[in-house]
Formats: C-alpha cells, sequence, structure tokens
C-alpha cells in the first residue's frame, strides 16, 4: 500500500486537483479510519491532530472530491452523510439503532449481485454503499431487562 503522504499525493494527482493541506488532512482521516466517517468526525480528528482546518474547510473537501470520484458518500438512517474512499476495499456496516455502535462486514456481500448487473443493464458500476440497521446484543439484553 502506498504510504498516507504519497497515496494523497497520488489521488489528488491522478483526479487533476491542487494538492492542498486540508485535501491532505482529509484523505489522511479517511484512509487511517476501520469505519465511513462523516464531517464532524474529520473535523474532530483533524482538530485533535492540530491541523488547522475549519468545519467548513472540510465539507467543500469531501464535496469536491465526492464529486470527483475519491469518495463514496452514503447517507446512513441517523441522517447522516458518511464518507470512506473509494477504491475495491469498501466497507458495509452493521449499525445498532439504539447506541450507534457499528461494526464493519468484512467480505462485500454484492460483488456477484454487481457483477451480474453490469452484465444485464452495460452500466460499469464504480460504487454502492451498504448498510444494514438493528439492536446489538448489548443494547437487547438492556431492554429485555427493562422489561
Amino acid at each position: 500500500m502506498i504510504s498516507g503522504e504519497t497515496m494523497a499525493n497520488d489521488i489528488l494527482k491522478i483526479n487533476a486537483l491542487k494538492n492542498t493541506r486540508s485535501r491532505q488532512t482529509v484523505l489522511h482521516i479517511i484512509e487511517d479510519a476501520a469505519v465511513s466517517l462523516t464531517a464532524e468526525d474529520i473535523y474532530a480528528k483533524a482538530f485533535q491532530n492540530g491541523e488547522p482546518v475549519t468545519l467548513s474547510t472540510v465539507y467543500r473537501t469531501l464535496s469536491t472530491l465526492s464529486e470527483k470520484g475519491v469518495l463514496l458518500k452514503s447517507i446512513s438512517q441517523d441522517g447522516k452523510t458518511y464518507y470512506q474512499l473509494s477504491s475495491h476495499q469498501h466497507k458495509h456496516r452493521l449499525v445498532c439503532t439504539a447506541c450507534n455502535e457499528i461494526i464493519l462486514i468484512e467480505n462485500c456481500p454484492l460483488e456477484s449481485l454487481e457483477a451480474e448487473l453490469e452484465k444485464k443493464t452495460g452500466y460499469t458500476i464504480n460504487g454502492h454503499s451498504l448498510e444494514f440497521c438493528g439492536i446489538c446484543p448489548k443494547c437487547a439484553k438492556k431492554a429485555k431487562n427493562k422489561a
């Protein structure tokens, strides 16, 4: 895998985007994340890392990177928009609707469906998102104990 700085530089260069500190910061944070992140999550991590970036800059950067296809964005059941790198290593999630715990689904259950849809429709599919929502075992136990 390409190192963080080189990866960000390459992504920006390939997509004909100016290499700015805010774009570097956002790409590094998203690359290092185990789960998809919201703009607020990215801003908080940048702040923790001492990066001089504003929330509005994070939103503008996410918008630009999404428009160029660098990032996949998905709107979750909680109404928030989550971002992840657009790659073959995309992430699917299982989210608890009570405590917001997130578990990553390691293997993509949609790869064969995606290939079949491409074959049937002639589309070139360049991304998808999948999120399952439910109650985690801890929250289910708490609810059962309250009843």
